[in-house]
């Protein structure tokens, strides 16, 4: 009688492990997404700290986190709100890409803007923050899903055999440096989209010709290692 409850629990518990283990399997690990977005991070990943310091987070296709990691060894010297944004920007890229349509967080920007077709976007699924972790690291959320909506760069989806699988979520630095960082590190750890590592590449309106998916420029802004120029400062109008 014990030995059958015994290999019942046993069963019931592999179960569960499996299930979750199944969802996440083809994904990056935890050590992986920090190896790689420490070698992704150099001075032409730009921005205020060339991208050395990151939060990086995974979904499945479900939606759930299957893992978030920083790239420093300390995690409190990465901005403890990153966390938060690189979980819901691995949700939106998952949620909104498609087999044959990849859509990073960053081609969202100006559809989601006042005045254009998708200004209330944000509203529709917000992030829960009972999944975070401490800003040490311990815990997270995984096997849960965070929800949340982020309309700028950092967040792309992750595919295999041209099938997408989930999505990855990087913050810390600017959005562009967070953009930049993403897109290599899901090159590095071979999980690119069917049209390649820049099919859902940020787009910048100046310089380049106006488009629906516009992404503003930021501070000391690079793309695929070339320098595309900085954030305009702010201009007041002169007084009377």
């Amino acid at each position: 009688m014990m030995k059958r409850l015994v290999l019942s629990l046993v069963l019931i518990v592999s179960m569960g492990v499996g299930g979750y283990a199944a969802n996440c399997k083809d994904l990056p690990s935890e050590a992986d997404l920090r190896a790689a977005m420490i070698a992704s991070a150099n001075a032409t990943a730009g921005g205020l700290f060339n991208g050395a310091r990151m939060w990086a987070a995974v979904v499945h296709r479900d939606g759930e986190i299957c893992g978030s990691i920083t790239s420093t060894g300390d995690p409190t010297q990465v901005w403890p709100g990153s966390q938060a944004i690189a979980k819901a920007k691995a949700y939106t890229a998952n949620a909104f890409s498609l087999d044959p349509l990849a859509l990073s967080t960053a081609m969202l920007y100006t559809f989601t803007q006042p005045g254009h077709s998708l200004n209330s976007l944000g509203q529709s699924n917000l992030f829960n923050p009972h999944f975070l972790a401490a800003p040490t690291g311990q815990g997270g959320g995984n096997n849960q899903i965070a929800g949340g909506l982020i309309f700028f760069g950092g967040g792309v989806p992750l595919y295999k055999n041209g099938k997408i699988i989930g999505g990855l979520g990087i913050s810390g630095d600017t959005a562009c440096t967070d953009h930049e960082i993403a897109k290599r590190v899901r090159n590095n750890l071979g999980f690119n989209p069917p049209g390649g590592a820049t099919a859902d590449d940020i787009v910048y309106s100046p310089p380049d010709p106006p488009s629906v998916f516009a992404h503003p420029v930021c501070l000391n802004t690079f793309r695929n290692t070339l320098f595309i120029g900085n954030e305009a400062p702010a201009s007041y109008p002169k007084a009377p």
